[in-house]
């Protein structure tokens, strides 16, 4: 009878093991991930700003000389990242790959103008830095237009402002509720051993003496919690960097690193922490309360 009731007890001990553990490695696994995000929406955001193009539209009377100057002096350029030289046979070849039409059977000749399609770096598109670029452009003479979709610019910056603030907000709140949610795991394992606290704490044992295993227990589950969110963490971040390389999520390896660091001593900390507090309120109370 002693037995079975002692397996039965080892059962539930394990099993509340297993779902503190659960629970922290999914806590650390999503505010994980919510680290990435944190860590790369900046290079997230400049992938997407710099898709922006800036087209420069040249006169049919340019000279080759010109052209090669220019476009020599763009790729050079602090705000250039890539310029692209389109002459108007290859625009016209686009446009009737797009539209599955060729324009030309109908108008007689190529309307289109050769240009020079700029790439920008992600710090430099912007309204005023767009406006001060195109106005010392438009200086030279053999330039005859140039276009940039101002609304999508000033779309694009409201925007990512916006998400960088809540993606703060959202971090802040979900690592209050992650502290919560583990300190509650945490307490109700230790509830479970308020009896076998007060009753070592009877017959004389120091509180530090009965605190000890319990905060060595939790630590050790809080690490087993912490590697498996890690190993959770590692192949989303693979698989990211697989799908989107243009990305280059593992270009800062001393960030990634940090990261996971962070979140191994956190799963450390927070169960310390939790246990300690779990384990003196039951070392406070007096035998009757612990009935309630």
């Amino acid at each position: 009878m002693a037995s079975s009731f002692d397996k039965y007890q080892k059962r539930k001990l394990i099993s509340s093991y297993i779902s503190v553990v659960i629970s922290i490695a999914l806590v650390l696994f999503l505010l994980g991930c919510l680290g990435l995000l944190v860590l790369n929406s900046k290079k997230v955001a400049d992938h997407f700003k710099e898709q922006v193009v800036m087209t420069i539209y040249l006169n049919d009377t340019a000279k080759e000389v010109e052209v090669k100057q220019l476009e020599k002096s763009l790729i050079m350029a602090d705000y250039s990242k890539e310029a692209v030289y389109v002459s108007k046979e290859e625009a016209a070849e686009f446009m009737k790959a797009d539209t599955g039409e060729d324009f030309m059977d109908f108008v007689g000749y190529n309307p289109l103008k050769n240009s020079i399609d700029v790439y920008l770096k992600a710090d430099y598109v912007t309204t005023e830095k767009l406006t001060e670029i195109s106005e010392g452009l438009s200086e030279k003479s053999f330039i005859e237009e140039i276009r940039y979709d101002n609304d999508l610019v000033e779309l694009m910056n409201d925007n990512v402002k916006k998400i960088s603030l809540w993606v703060l907000i959202i971090s802040g709140l979900f690592t209050l509720i992650a502290v919560l949610l583990i300190n509650s795991s945490i307490r109700l394992a230790v509830y479970s051993k308020r009896f076998i606290i007060k009753t070592m704490q009877m017959v004389g044992a120091t509180k530090t003496f009965i605190r000890r295993p319990f905060v060595w227990q939790s630590v050790k589950l809080g690490i087993i919690g912490a590697v498996i969110a890690l190993i959770g963490m590692g192949v989303v971040l693979y698989y990211l960097d697989i799908s989107f390389p243009e990305l280059r999520l593992l270009e800062n390896m001393i960030l990634v690193i940090a990261l996971f660091a962070g979140v191994f001593l956190l799963g450390i900390v927070i169960t310390w922490i939790s246990t300690f507090i779990a384990t003196q309120r039951f070392l406070n109370l007096k035998t009757d309360q612990l009935y309630y």
